[in-house]
């Protein structure tokens, strides 16, 4: 017989408060749709307005810049996301990934690869364990459903045969074949895990795609022994498979970049420009300040209404303020770092990691990635986004262990093909080869990666 009977639980509970979450808000928001979240809230309180004023910010203020232990800034202390800590000028980071999730939760956003896979995997009967080096593998997909980095870099030695068994999980998942290293790897889980599909199908996209591309169809076919006619009956039983499987969660709309900043050399010295003429300036209405000296007790549901939006005025006001301080505490460290890359051009780009950043600044690696996220900043290289500036690094062969980052590995890769002048288009190997002779020790798959990303055709077709 079932019965109930009363249970103590312990729990640990996160609470987020409204002023708390706007600040989440405005922190995430690139300047297009912080000017659309600016303007509501101006047509919903009638205690805020626009002041017109401008903000400029030299790079060495920025710097020695630091928020004041104040009222204004209480309520970021010890929170979620807490920026810049009032306190000690550092982060609890464990207690910040403890929050993260739940943080990243509360923001509005289109549904992503990663949150559909997340979803699903967590309906999955699968040990917390596989669960967390599963969802290691999902944060690690590009929006095609690629790999980024060497699954096996996420996890040690000994978990490997569970990194094996998620990946094959979350390949079956819905979009399928996301998981993959490539295209071609892709379109074989599709296959392989398709009831009416055909071994000559796999055949084919394992061992025949590359002269597939090339358009040589006799040698296919001698290889697979088929005729033309099954070969073209072939391919076209292809088009039902998807080679980017996570593409359809990214969004093709055209986009017009607003940048949030500009950086300009001033006299020698970079100086840092907030966009301001995108980012209003904003300050509580001088008439509420007015009613709100009034302490007469006429009318005490007009004061407390007058009293309650000069509060969320003043309230808004140093979100916007607090979002506005960090992005530029973060881009000065960004051009601290970059300064070559900002003297001399894109091949300069130096390694340059989130955390890098964070510890400069004294903010958590989250931060750093949510203020960094959408953003772009207008230099004299073009108009780019704040990502561009993080990038892995790439072993130099030179003596002194020099590293490049691998935006500029990339620049520079671009540079020796477009100068190459000899009459044979210069293969893959190379490219490896020059590069190496440059101090760059890149393999020639290194060197086919990054030319795919660089949009240049192979030696065969250019």
């Amino acid at each position: 017989m079932q019965y109930q009977k009363p249970v103590i639980i312990q729990e640990q509970k996160l609470k987020l408060s409204p002023q708390m979450y706007q600040s989440i808000q405005l922190m995430a928001l690139p300047i297009t749709e912080l000017n659309t979240r600016i303007q509501e809230e101006l047509d919903k309180n009638p205690a805020l307005e626009i002041v017109s004023e401008k903000q400029t910010l030299s790079l060495e203020e920025a710097e020695g810049a630091r928020l004041k232990k104040n009222d204004e800034f209480e309520y970021f202390e010890n929170t979620s996301d807490p920026g810049f800590s009032v306190t000690s000028g550092r982060v609890d980071a464990e207690a910040a990934d403890s929050k993260q999730k739940f943080i990243e939760g509360t923001l509005f956003r289109p549904e992503t690869l990663q949150d559909n896979l997340v979803w699903q995997l967590r309906v999955q009967k699968i040990s917390d364990k596989e669960r967390e080096i599963g969802e290691l593998l999902i944060h690690n997909l590009d929006h095609n459903g690629f790999h980024i980095e060497n699954p096996q870099k996420l996890v040690s030695e000994e978990d490997y045969d569970i990194l094996e068994k998620m990946i094959k999980l979350i390949q079956s998942l819905s979009p399928i074949g996301t998981c993959t290293s490539n295209f071609q790897e892709s379109i074989l889980v599709q296959i392989k895990l398709d009831p009416e599909s055909t071994d000559k199908q796999y055949d084919l996209v394992e061992n025949y795609l590359e002269k597939l591309e090339k358009k040589k169809f006799k040698e296919i076919c001698r290889g697979m022994e088929i005729n033309e006619e099954e070969l073209h009956s072939l391919v076209d039983s292809l088009k039902r498979y998807t080679p980017f499987p996570g593409s359809e969660y990214s969004s093709g709309e055209v986009r017009y970049v607003i940048p949030d900043l500009m950086i300009k050399e001033v006299d020698g010295e970079f100086v840092i420009v907030l966009n301001d003429e995108e980012i209003p300036v904003l300050g509580v209405n001088s008439f509420f300040k007015e009613i709100n000296k009034d302490k007469s007790e006429d009318n005490k549901e007009a004061s407390q209404f007058v009293k309650d939006n000069i509060q969320e005025a003043n309230w808004f006001i140093r979100s916007l303020k607090q979002r506005n301080d960090t992005l530029v505490k973060i881009t000065s460290a960004i051009v601290e770092f970059q300064r070559n890359f900002f003297l001399k051009g894109p091949k300069y780009l130096a390694p340059l990691t989130l955390k890098d950043i964070a510890e400069t600044v004294s903010v958590h690696e989250t931060t750093v990635s949510r203020i960094s996220n959408a953003k772009y900043i207008q230099t004299e290289w073009g108009i780019l986004p704040l990502k561009y500036f993080f990038s892995n690094s790439v072993s130099g062969s030179k003596p002194d262990g020099s590293s490049f980052s691998k935006g500029g590995v990339k620049e520079i890769m671009k540079e020796v093909i477009e100068e190459y002048s000899g009459e044979k288009k210069l293969s893959d190997q190379k490219i490896s080869d020059l590069l190496k002779e440059k101090g760059i020790n890149i393999a020639r798959r290194t060197v086919a990666k990054y030319r795919k990303e660089l949009n240049i055709d192979s030696s065969y077709t250019r």
